[in-house]
């Protein structure tokens, strides 16, 4: 990678991958942006952005030229319990969006990453360990339109060569962004509210696991998947990636052993919690270990020290 256009850059993952790459690569790293969404402070201020609309397939295009792009990161979507209220608009980004990446970056000789989830299995995959393959059959508008973006950018890598890579993310944690609407940003914002004193309302109930993952072992995936080797892959659209898994009372009792006093309460959604029972309880990461070398470096109790103490720090000032 040498010059890389993050599509999405303003959002929960985008925000931090592109200071990531910046950090990384001296060439151009593009903040893509749609209006409303712009960059603000260090993202704008420390290289080049750009209005970049996935669902217009000329300000892609344009934008890779200007830049000469020659990696994409489509981070472009709308998360689960989002979609399930706008599924019309989360298939015309997800899908449509992403049929508009996978042309430009078939005319352009770009690489493309675009991260799937947990999100595409379904109630009859198996819960635990969740294979590599096995049965996808979401029951979701976000599930599907990341089933239909894996077979799609395989589509495009067999047919047409174009190098497509992915993963299928967990639930991501970070301190940096606030949540967007996804099935497991509870366990982002039980963070916030104990770091703040606050009662933690949990959406979700307990004894309902699902694969977690610190966002910085997330970006780590985002970088190391494109920099691997393909010659090792045997898969591409999608890796299964794991770091821990838990349930709310897990990540609460670990939370107070730091903040004695944080109380939670439940007050179950239903949308949220039908959506995270279709999900596996763990993954099966097996093939992203051996084909790339995955490794995730945080577990709970290391998540939750970095955490709490970032957010400690922020509402002190």
């Amino acid at each position: 990678m040498k010059n890389v256009l993050v599509i999405g850059s303003t959002g929960q993952i985008g925000s931090e991958l592109t200071m990531k790459l910046r950090s990384i690569y001296n060439g151009n790293i593009v903040a893509g942006y749609i209006p409303g969404c712009e960059p603000k402070g260090e993202l704008l201020e420390s290289g080049p952005a750009a209005v970049v609309d996935i669902t217009n397939a000329q300000q892609i295009a344009d934008t890779v030229e200007k830049y000469e792009i020659d990696t994409i990161y489509n981070l472009a979507a709308l998360l689960s319990a989002v979609a399930e209220q706008k599924p019309q608009l989360a298939w015309k980004i997800g899908m449509d969006g992403l049929f508009n990446v996978l042309e430009v970056a078939r005319e352009k000789k770009c690489a493309v990453f675009t991260p799937s989830s947990i999100g595409v299995f379904g109630d009859n995959t198996p819960k635990d360990n969740t294979p590599q393959d096995t049965i996808r059959n979401p029951r979701t508008m976000y599930g599907v339109t990341k089933v239909s973006g894996e077979l799609l950018s395989d589509y495009y890598f067999i047919r047409f060569g174009v190098d497509t890579r992915s993963v299928r993310f967990p639930g991501l944690i970070s301190y940096v962004t606030p949540p967007g609407g996804g099935t497991t940003d509870y366990a982002v914002d039980i963070y916030y509210a104990a770091a703040k004193g606050e009662t933690f309302v949990c959406p979700i109930k307990e004894n309902t696991f699902m694969d977690m993952m610190y966002m910085p072992d997330g970006l780590r995936a985002c970088i190391e998947i494109m920099e691997a080797d393909p010659a090792k892959f045997i898969h591409r659209n999608s890796f299964n990636i794991a770091a821990m898994s838990f349930d709310p009372q897990i990540i609460y009792n670990n939370i107070k052993k730091y903040v004695p006093d944080f109380e939670m309460i439940y007050q179950v959604d239903p949308l949220r919690q039908a959506i995270a029972d279709s999900w596996p309880n763990s993954l099966d990461d097996t093939c992203a270990r051996q084909e790339w070398g995955w490794k995730p470096e945080y577990d709970l109790d290391a998540m939750t020290r970095d955490m709490l103490g970032k957010l400690q720090e922020r509402f002190k000032k």
